[in-house]
Order: C-alpha cells, then sequence, then structure tokens
C-alpha cells in the first residue's frame, strides 16, 4: 500500500513538473500577449493571455520553444486634407466673384492592434519586439491616414455636398469608418473624429462652373465659324490659283489660243500700222 501510494505520489508530482513547464502563460504578465515560437512546431497561431490555460507538450523540451511578451497601447495619429476644387479660381474669375472653393479638414485618428492577430503580424513585418511594435504600429497609422485622407479628397473635389456637410455637423463616419476596418482587419477599436474648419460653397461652385461652360460652348461656336469662314476663303482662293495655273500652261503649250480668246472678246491684236 506504502509503495502503491508512494508510486501515485511520484506520478502527480511528476504531472505537475510537466504541466507546470507546459503552461505557457506563466511568462505572460497581466495586460501582456505572448507570442511564442518553436523549433519544432514554428510560429503558434494562438495568441498567448494571462488567464487563459494554454498547455503545449512541445514546450517541455528544453530551448526548444520561446515566448516574446507583447503589450498593445492605443495609436494616434493626426490627419489633415485640404485642397480646392477643379478649377474653382477660373470660375470665380470668369464670374468676378471674390469666392473661395477650398475645403480644410483636421481630424484624429485613433485605433489598437487585434491582439489575436499579433502572431500573424509580427510574422509578416518581422516583429521581434516591443520596440518593433511601436514602429509597426507608427507605419500602419500614416498608411490608414493616407487612405482617410484620400478618401475626404475624393468626397469634396467629388462636390459629394451631402457628405461634407454631413461630416460638418455630425464630425465623423460611420461609412469610412467600415471602409478602414475592411481595408485594415488588423486594428480594432477605430476612432476618427474630424473638425471641418471650411467646406466649399457647392451651389455658388456648380453656378458659376455652368456659366464657364457656356462661355467655352459661346467662344467654341464664334470661333468655329470664323474658321469656316477663313477655310472657305482658303478653298476659293486656291481653287483660282489652280485654275490660273491651269491656263497658264495651256496657253504655253498652245499660243494659238491666246489669239483665239482675243477674236473671242473682239479684241484684235495690233498689227503694226
Amino acid at each position: 500500500m506504502r509503495k502503491f501510494l508512494f508510486i501515485l505520489l511520484l506520478l502527480i508530482i511528476l504531472g505537475g513538473v510537466v504541466f507546470f513547464f507546459g503552461w505557457a502563460q506563466l511568462k505572460v504578465p497581466p495586460g501582456s500577449y505572448g507570442v511564442m515560437r518553436s523549433k519544432t512546431h514554428g510560429l503558434e497561431s494562438k495568441v498567448i493571455r494571462d488567464g487563459e490555460l494554454h498547455w503545449f507538450w512541445y514546450k517541455l523540451i528544453p530551448t526548444n520553444a520561446e515566448i516574446t511578451v507583447f503589450t498593445i497601447e492605443p495609436v494616434k495619429y493626426s490627419i489633415r486634407s485640404s485642397g480646392n476644387l477643379s478649377s474653382g479660381q477660373a470660375y470665380a474669375a470668369l464670374a468676378g466673384l471674390d469666392a473661395d472653393f477650398s475645403w480644410d479638414i483636421s481630424g484624429d485618428l485613433g485605433f489598437s492592434i487585434r491582439p489575436d492577430l499579433l502572431p500573424e503580424l509580427t510574422s509578416r513585418e518581422s516583429i521581434k519586439n516591443n520596440e518593433d511594435l511601436r514602429k509597426a504600429e507608427q507605419i500602419l497609422a500614416e498608411r490608414i491616414g493616407g487612405f482617410v485622407i484620400q478618401r475626404l479628397n475624393g468626397y469634396a473635389d467629388g462636390e459629394n455636398e451631402k457628405t461634407m456637410e454631413t461630416l460638418a455637423l455630425a464630425g465623423s463616419m460611420p461609412e469610412l469608418n467600415r471602409e478602414i476596418e475592411r481595408v485594415f482587419p488588423e486594428i480594432e477599436n477605430l476612432s476618427c473624429i474630424f473638425r471641418v474648419a471650411r467646406i466649399p460653397d457647392y451651389p455658388l461652385y456648380q453656378s458659376v462652373k455652368a456659366l464657364y461652360r457656356d462661355y467655352l460652348a459661346q467662344q467654341s461656336s464664334v470661333l468655329r465659324t470664323d474658321t469656316l469662314i477663313e477655310a472657305e476663303k482658303r478653298i476659293e482662293t486656291r481653287m483660282r490659283m489652280d485654275e490660273l495655273t491651269h491656263y497658264g500652261e495651256l496657253l504655253t503649250k498652245y499660243p494659238v489660243l491666246l489669239q483665239y480668246l482675243a477674236l473671242e472678246k473682239g479684241v484684235f491684236p495690233s498689227d503694226g500700222r
């Protein structure tokens, strides 16, 4: 009986040791996330969190597995979109208006990396520590910021008056947020808050744009008429020159035609008397 209890106790101790050394999250402090790589199994796709049980048998092999601990922090990034509606200054000058068809929008972008995508992100971007993760977050923020600015420029210069007015009133655009999350699935807790300093006067822009187009159409009509008249003159002159050239060649070749033409006109050549 004592032998059985001894063996049972020994097995329990060995089991505890095995469990202890295979317990992954022991190295991950609260609020942090672990990414494990092993020589035998490579990158572990599941992120290791504090408070969740993760046990890997291949962690029992000495020096086989390594856990890198990361902290995820909120990322902040400032963005600004400004510009002028296409040919706005030319339209305003034609109409004699001192109009400003520009926009100026600034905003604050915020997000954080999705913890469950840390293994994929660290592998793709060759991230080895928290310092590398901070750099990758900044690069990602710049990419997202560029994407947002491109969309804002498209809304403004695309004469999307309702969208711009909604942005000015609400300070945010849910549809833009959804598009960002679709294009950048590695982020969460997204926020985009905008401050609109100026948007173009779209109705006035449309009016002077139509006026400018009418002016160009009238100018084109005048130029087209003048060009046709000038072309007709050139064609007529060319035809007359060709005709005279033809007559000259005939008279040179057949001098007798000159006398015939004189008789036909009633003009008689002088005989010298």
